[in-house]
């Protein structure tokens, strides 16, 4: 089994699904884990969808069909990010790992320009984690109480990246975490 990426086109033919995919899910892991029509609207205006620095794709598994949304988003740096939506049935099934793989192999392999390939996550979500450490990332910094939680505390942010060295090889280039005493 295997999870593609389908480039969509947020201002045509994929509009309304996009629509729909982004506001009939909760993604408890995100800055606003809730959406509206109004909201998703607002940002294919404002190019958050498709624009010099975004690029956004459907993730089509080839048994289940379309299981969620991946952004690539500061696509005008040589270090993108990603923000990634898995629908609901398709969680904790293994297909993030699969997402995250298929995005890099897209970047590195599509991009010569990009170094390094990052993403973030809250530290509470583990399963996005542990994908990242499956899939060969490295985790180079935690912000304390760096996202915030609506309602209530902020927790902390978790940034991982991967090399372009790192994607060639297959290996994770580590680093010393503390490297200075007192």
């Amino acid at each position: 089994m295997t999870v593609s990426l389908h480039r969509l086109d947020p201002t045509g033919v994929d509009r309304a699904d996009l629509v729909e995919f982004m506001t009939r899910n909760v993604f408890p892991f995100h800055v606003r884990p809730r959406l509206t029509a109004e909201d998703v609207e607002r940002a294919i205006a404002d190019g958050a969808y498709r624009d010099e620095d975004h690029d956004s794709f459907w993730l089509e598994h080839d048994v289940l069909g379309r299981i969620g949304f991946l952004r690539l988003e500061d696509l005008s740096d040589d270090a993108p990010l990603f923000d990634l939506r898995l629908d609901p049935p398709a969680r904790g099934r293994g297909l993030g790992a699969e997402a995250v793989r298929a995005a890099t192999d897209l970047v590195f392999g599509t991009m010569p320009d990009v170094h390094r390939f990052e993403g973030q996550t809250r530290e509470d979500n583990v399963a996005m984690r542990r994908t990242f450490l499956r899939c060969g990332w490295l985790k180079e910094a935690h912000y304390r109480e760096g996202w915030p939680v609506a309602g209530g505390q902020p927790v902390a942010s978790v940034a991982y990246a991967i090399l372009r060295r790192d994607w060639e090889t297959g290996t994770t280039t580590p680093f010393v975490w503390e490297d200075l005493t007192a």
